[in-house]
């Protein structure tokens, strides 16, 4: 497995401005300044001096900066110590750091392909169902 600088193969440096829309098919690291538009089918870093206003779409998401703006990653999303983040999250795996600093909303799905909401609702009722039947035969044992 290729280490992550072997896999990189675009970066926005220190000290850059970027505006607009960015399509990649590889991964790409934010150590400068971007605003717009991020579709990745791999890895997306913001650096610890990079600053990101936008949308992000990718494999799986590193920020270790600034971002502000939504996250939807297929694999993982990882905030990392100074890492700040005002935005909603979507992935299966979410990792925080010490240090971090989050605002939004957080989905994390498992991996899970299905509606999690519909899975999660199921699950709860379940439980509940079966204590109600429990607790009513309980009911009905007294009363005999």
């Amino acid at each position: 497995m290729a280490n992550r600088s072997e896999s990189l193969n675009s970066v926005i440096g220190p000290g850059s401005i970027f505006e607009g829309k960015f399509y990649i098919s590889g991964s790409l690291r934010i150590d400068g300044k971007f605003q717009g538009e991020i579709k990745t089918e791999d890895e997306l870093v913001v650096g610890e001096t990079g600053k990101v206003k936008t949308n992000i779409k990718a494999r799986s998401v590193v920020i270790a900066g600034t971002m502000i703006g939504n996250i939807q990653a297929t694999e993982e999303v990882r905030l990392e110590k100074n890492g700040k983040l005002l935005g909603d999250v979507e992935t299966p795996i979410l990792y925080l750091t010490p240090g971090v600093i989050a605002k939004g909303m957080m989905t994390i799905t498992g991996g899970q392909k299905k509606d999690v909401e519909k899975l999660i609702e199921e699950s709860f009722g379940e439980g509940l169902q079966a204590e109600g039947k429990e607790k009513a035969s309980q009911k009905e044992e007294k009363k005999k």
